[in-house]
């Protein structure tokens, strides 16, 4: 835990790579076009919870896999954003089901620490194009749901993305009270 602690104080943070191919907008709404590159990810999946509930549960235990809680004792540093694929129903309301998807450092992809905790599988995932919105402020499953609404409005009629899930992102420790950034990311088919 104290590893936990002091690697989101004063620990290194990595951005997760990405090449913005464009950006739009349409009335309030602005967004980018993101190439991300791929990579081993730390993930969780928790199912039969609400949203907000699942991401108190899956989030310790990939902050604690990062801190050290692994087979070599090491604390890794952070890669941001963290992002959570989230599931919604056909009226836009989110499924009870969430995968955590924590991009582990570039200095560790290629041989990364073992979970010690069985619900953190680490995963290969390839390269994905995204729309990105960005907004501010704690954010809840209701603003998520919000946002990519308005993001699936106005890429209406000028881009496909897949509907059957879609990431949600945040920047910023728990601790950091102003110019919080989070987004939502639509993927593109």
């Amino acid at each position: 835990m104290l590893g936990m602690i002091k690697n989101s104080l004063f620990g290194s943070v990595e951005t997760w790579p990405w090449q913005i191919l464009s950006k739009g907008g349409k009335g309030e709404v602005s967004y980018e076009e993101r190439a991300c590159e791929g990579g081993k990810f730390a993930t969780v999946e928790v199912t039969d919870k609400p949203v907000d509930e699942a991401l108190r549960e899956a989030m310790p235990k990939v902050m604690k896999y990062v801190g050290g809680t692994n087979d070599k004792g090491i604390g890794m540093g952070m890669t941001v954003p963290i992002s959570f694929a989230v599931f919604p129903s056909a009226d836009g309301s989110l499924q009870k089901k969430l995968k955590v998807w924590f991009r582990i450092p570039n200095e560790f992809q290629s041989d990364p620490p073992a979970p010690s905790d069985d619900s953190i599988k680490i995963e290969d995932r390839e390269g994905i194009t995204v729309y990105s919105t960005q907004f501010g402020g704690y954010a809840k499953a209701t603003d998520y749901v919000a946002h990519a609404a308005e993001l699936r409005a106005t890429l209406e009629g000028t881009a496909t993305c897949r509907s059957d899930f879609y990431f949600c992102t945040g920047y910023d420790p728990p601790m950091k009270p102003y110019g919080r950034r989070n987004e939502v990311w639509l993927v593109k088919k």
